[in-house]
């Protein structure tokens, strides 16, 4: 996500382009004392085109154990190149990343067929591509988009597409996520996450931070309530809840740092990891993975309000911090999906950053084990 935010100096001299799109590997990693450990990481050096298109803004991904296929989404608001999806060969084996090459590259497609247009156009049809999913009952993809608020009042969506980038179908959301001009998500802190429950059956997203009646975003001095939605494939909404983002990590000697959830990823029995990025400026991110159990949590989805609702959140518990690991892997982490099971028998989980388009920042692969 290019965010108000991730505010970034970018480098005085811009590196050369690179010719091809392979990756740069990083060694695994020794594992961590709490059964999660770093497996490896590859990084795409910046300046990496692929098909006419400039690779960056990586900020989802996903595998499709069916296949063997990788998908990763740019959020590049059809500036750069139209917005769109790459596909990939990961090679994952049980001391590291063997290979990371993307192998094709699509545009999403209006139900015109059209591309979408940057938000210059000021025709309330861009987008701002965030995470990006396999349907479990099909080959088709589905794709979420934050909206916009500040130059225009563009509602976020859930879409689905063909394999080629053919628009399919936009799931219906709750009036709740509408872009009002005094309601709604915040500009850039909207649908950067979505995943499928139950088999498929069930389509899950959380905001990214506190809807703009739900009460303040976080701070050092407290955290804020985001709204995870439970639909079914057919957008009716089955219920809400109210999951606690923590507060911002640091204090910042510049504009105030932030956290919000980047994205989550279903992990069965109404459990799902949640994936909390935060930044400070002069300090850098924190990337952090809960296990969030809905179980036992209020239905707040006829709540108008969050702010001072009594009402029973989310319960939550730590997975994994990466600032326990090598400092390289603590970047704009945005993305994550379980990758293939080892050998082993640990299970992998694959997360990406987002080098927001800038020499200062790294498009990065990295995979956990989990034990």
């Amino acid at each position: 996500m290019i965010s108000n935010r991730l505010r970034v100096v970018l480098a005085a001299a811009v590196l050369s382009m690179a010719a091809a799109p392979t990756a740069c590997a990083a060694p695994a990693r020794p594992a961590a004392p709490d059964g999660v450990r770093l497996l490896g990481e590859r990084t795409l050096p910046w300046g990496t085109t692929f098909q006419g298109t400039a690779v960056g803004g990586l900020s989802g991904l996903d595998f499709d154990p069916r296949t063997g296929q990788w998908v990763f989404i740019s959020d590049d608001r059809s500036e750069k190149n139209p917005a769109r999806f790459y596909t990939a060969d990961v090679e994952i084996e049980p001391d590291g990343i063997d290979a990371w090459n993307l192998t094709g590259t699509h545009p999403f497609r209006r139900p015109d067929g059209a591309t979408y247009p940057p938000i210059s156009a000021a025709d309330g049809t861009t987008v701002d591509p965030e995470e990006i999913r396999f349907d479990p009952w099909s080959h088709d993809l589905w794709w979420t988009s934050e909206g916009e608020r500040d130059q225009q009042l563009i509602d976020p969506s859930i879409r689905s597409a063909a394999p080629g980038g053919a628009f399919r179908a936009e799931l219906p959301l709750p009036p709740n996520l509408a872009v009002e001009p005094d309601a709604g998500p915040r500009r850039n802190e909207s649908l950067e996450s979505l995943t499928f429950a139950a088999g498929g059956s069930l389509v899950v997203n959380a905001v990214e931070s506190a809807l703009l009646q739900d009460g303040d975003p976080p701070t050092t001095e407290h955290g804020a309530l985001s709204r995870i939605t439970v639909q079914d494939r057919g957008g009716r909404v089955l219920s809400q809840h109210a999951y606690p983002i923590d507060p911002v990590f640091a204090e910042s000697d510049g504009e105030p740092g932030d956290n919000g959830i980047a994205a989550v990823l279903a992990a069965g029995d109404d459990r799902y990891l949640v994936l909390e990025r935060a930044y400070v400026e002069g300090v850098g991110n924190s990337i952090r993975i809960y296990e969030a159990d809905l179980r036992g949590s209020d239905d707040v989805k006829d709540v108008p309000s969050l702010r001072d609702a009594p009402v029973r959140p989310v319960h939550k518990r730590l997975l994994a911090d990466l600032g326990r690991f090598e400092p390289g892997t603590v970047d704009n982490v945005e993305g994550i999906t379980w990758g293939p099971r080892l050998p082993t028998g640990e299970r992998t989980l694959a997360l990406v950053s987002d080098n927001n388009f800038s020499p200062a920042q790294t498009t990065r692969l990295i995979v956990l084990a989990l034990r």
